[in-house]
């Protein structure tokens, strides 16, 4: 029995490590547990640089057409919480974006790719911002691997038309958190 159990531990944890090597991820150079002040909002009582992270991601599943960025707030005293950043109809092509790809005026985001309206009221990259003395925040960092080459929407959108669209089309997504408070 005992070699039985010892042999379904190892053949789980075999089994486990080629599912996350097979698996949907996304990493960053920039997003290590804790945001940075190049993370953090400039404007809303807020003095950070206001630039978006580095981020890369692989094995996107068969049938992958475009890629979203998204990165959201959840626990934002709103009722809905706080969307920071939409991007979308990134080509399938691409796997990564530079840091501070964010910024609309500055054209490093990939060609052809569109970056909405945030919660702030501005498109592109809004960065952390919590209620001073709030408790830190999450930053929920995702790429959405779509089945559509295009949501169809514009940079108009709202975050709400964006997550629709998304939520609609999502074939997987793979995830990234960190936090920040003041």
């Amino acid at each position: 029995m005992k070699r039985f159990v010892a042999a379904f531990i190892v053949g789980c944890s075999i089994f486990g490590s080629q599912l996350y090597a097979e698996g949907f991820q996304m990493t960053s150079d920039d997003i290590i547990g804790q945001l940075a002040n190049r993370q953090v909002f400039n404007g809303f009582g807020c003095d950070g640089e206001n630039i978006s992270p580095s981020l890369r991601w692989d094995n996107a599943p068969d049938g992958t057409a475009s890629f979203a960025i998204t990165m959201y707030d959840p626990d934002a005293p709103t009722g809905s919480g706080w969307w920071h950043w939409l991007l979308f109809d990134i080509d399938r092509k691409t796997s990564s974006l530079s840091q501070n790809a964010g910024d609309p005026t500055l054209n490093i985001a990939p060609k052809g790719s569109i970056q909405s309206v945030t919660s702030f009221g501005s498109k592109g990259f809004g960065g952390a911002c919590p209620p001073q003395g709030d408790s830190p925040h999450r930053y929920v960092f995702t790429v959405h691997a779509l089945s559509v080459r295009t949501l169809g929407i514009d940079e108009n959108a709202t975050p709400a038309l964006v997550g629709y669209n998304l939520n609609k089309n999502t074939l997987a997504k793979a995830s990234l958190i960190a936090y920040y408070g003041r």
